[in-house]
């Protein structure tokens, strides 16, 4: 969860990697025009209707930056927004409000974009049983940021990391010599309360999964028939992962199907951002 303690503990080093990244020495452009500390203020404006997420994280780039800067608004994450809707008033050094905008924005509006999508796509999944995941496909050193937004959008988080699950993919499999070997080996490596992941490609995978006992068995890049027969395979002996190919169109007739999940990288790598601004800076 991206507030509190967590956001010092966990995201506060990630927050000034951005900075660093932003501000090498100085940010000679702010300092030109403003050479002593002044007391300001500015309006943090939506451009775009959304799902707003992130507030914590934009308001904690410009503590890092003068503890005394100060971010008030009414809402939450998760909340729907509309375009023209003050979101809130930023108040701090004039100094500290340049220099931070940028990265504060970044995180802000990748987040919110991220967010916005994901409702979109668990609208699409009212009245069925099937959950929607994201996967590891997101921005080097934003993952943090993009699976809580993902969250935040009413999506559910598929494993962290490799250290939080695993997943016996093609690779995985090739390299330990089939599905019912890698099975094997990860059942003997693993400790006992760790579930076992099996991506297979097709029926015949899919039911050597089964034989060796896979927990949850990924449907990858299946036509919508061989799903259907492969959950009629499985009959609730696994759990059911679809991915491959997941587009916002095909999200109900893959729940009819009767998959535990649906997986989709789309939710991170491709979500566009929400239009919001930093505007009307004044001094106090």
């Amino acid at each position: 969860m991206i507030n509190g303690v967590n956001l010092k503990v966990n995201i506060d080093e990630y927050i000034l990697n951005a900075l660093k990244e932003d501000i090498t020495s100085e940010d000679v452009t702010t300092n030109a025009v403003m050479r002593s500390s002044v007391a300001g203020r500015a309006e943090l404006i939506c451009k775009q209707d959304g799902v707003i997420c992130g507030l914590s994280v934009f308001e904690r780039v410009f503590q890092l930056l003068d503890e005394k800067s100060s971010f008030a608004t009414s809402f939450q994450d998760g909340d729907t927004v509309k375009k023209g809707q003050i979101i809130g008033v930023l108040q701090g050094d004039i100094r500290v409000l340049l220099s931070g905008e940028r990265t504060a924005l970044n995180y802000l509006q990748r987040m919110s974009g991220i967010a916005t999508i994901t409702r979109e796509y668990v609208k699409e999944l009212e009245g069925y049983e099937t959950k929607l995941l994201d996967t590891r496909k997101t921005t080097p050193n934003m993952r943090p940021f993009e699976k809580y937004a993902v969250k935040v959008g009413g999506g559910l988080n598929h494993r962290y990391n490799l250290s939080d699950g695993i997943l016996l993919k093609d690779n995985h499999i090739g390299a330990a010599g089939g599905v019912r070997k890698a099975i094997e080996m990860a059942r003997e490596y693993a400790p006992f309360v760790r579930k076992i992941e099996v991506e297979a490609e097709n029926l015949a995978m899919v039911q050597e999964a089964l034989e060796a006992g896979a927990d949850i068995i990924m449907l990858d890049n299946m036509s919508n028939e061989a799903m259907a027969e492969a959950v009629g395979l499985i009959d609730g002996r696994a759990q059911i992962e679809c991915s491959g190919d997941v587009t916002k169109e095909r999200l109900r007739e893959i729940a009819k199907i009767g998959v535990d999940f649906i997986s989709c990288g789309a939710l991170t790598h491709s979500a566009p951002i929400m239009d919001l601004s930093l505007k009307n800076l004044t001094s106090l």
